[in-house]
């Protein structure tokens, strides 16, 4: 049994009066990939922002290997571990692909730099021809590449995806499909927020299904393709 790399637990979150996450409780194992899965609005960005320190929190705990990071500023959140990578993408526009990836760079925990411009040049061969054009003039999914370059550059012990595959088109869903896939393969902690069951199915472990604020099914991803009640009421499938 892999240990517990990121415990997310009771967590109260709230945008001005209203409140958006309710009592919200996750686990992910080491080299786990963990589907946070609803529909749009039902809380999974929120879970990440909190999770990522971009967002406040008002009750809870999230503990990173072990150590408390709720509260603490993202920046710091950010070198602790955690690399995040937001559903609206946050590219510099005005800076090369580069340059974008170069000013990501920093050593993980315990000095861990395994994550080279090369390596993710290698990984994300999509990028190589580009790496001269500015962030601005990319497609969406070329953006959706460089900010997962960008965050690998970080050398995070957990990779936070929200919404990869939201806007893109088919070929390039299959594309990144195929680089989580990739990442998982290597050994890589990932939780991804999604509203495509059927994108996950091929790339979770576990999956968390989230509805107006509340985790409403922790599972196998297989028994929650098996459960139709469950995807029927919570899930567009």
């Amino acid at each position: 049994m892999h240990e517990e790399v990121l415990q997310v637990q009771g967590l109260d979150v709230f945008y001005g009066t209203s409140q958006v996450l309710f009592n919200m409780s996750l686990s992910v194992r080491k080299g786990e990939t963990l589907a946070l899965l609803g529909r749009n609005g039902a809380g999974k960005s929120t879970t990440m922002k909190a999770i990522a320190g971009v967002i406040p929190a008002r009750k809870g705990e999230v503990r990173l290997a072990g150590q408390p990071i709720l509260g603490k500023a993202s920046h710091l959140i950010a070198r602790a571990g955690i690399g995040f990578v937001p559903e609206d993408r946050q590219i510099f526009s005005d800076l090369t692909v580069e340059d974008n990836l170069e000013i990501a760079i920093k050593r993980g925990q315990d000095g861990a730099d395994a994550w080279s411009i090369e390596r993710v040049y290698d990984m994300l061969p999509l990028l190589a021809p580009l790496k001269n054009r500015l962030g601005g003039q990319l497609s969406g999914g070329e953006q959706q590449m460089l900010t997962v370059g960008r965050a690998l550059m970080g050398n995070p012990n957990v990779l936070l995806l929200d919404e990869p595959s939201e806007g893109l088109a088919p070929i390039m869903v299959q594309k990144i499909g195929d680089l989580i896939d990739a990442l998982r393969k290597m050994g890589t902690t990932i939780v991804l927020a999604e509203q495509n069951l059927h994108f996950c199915l091929g790339l979770a472990d576990r999956a968390v299904v989230i509805d107006k604020g509340v985790d409403v099914f922790v599972g196998t991803i297989r028994e929650l393709n098996a459960n139709e009640g469950i995807k029927q009421r919570y899930l567009s499938v």
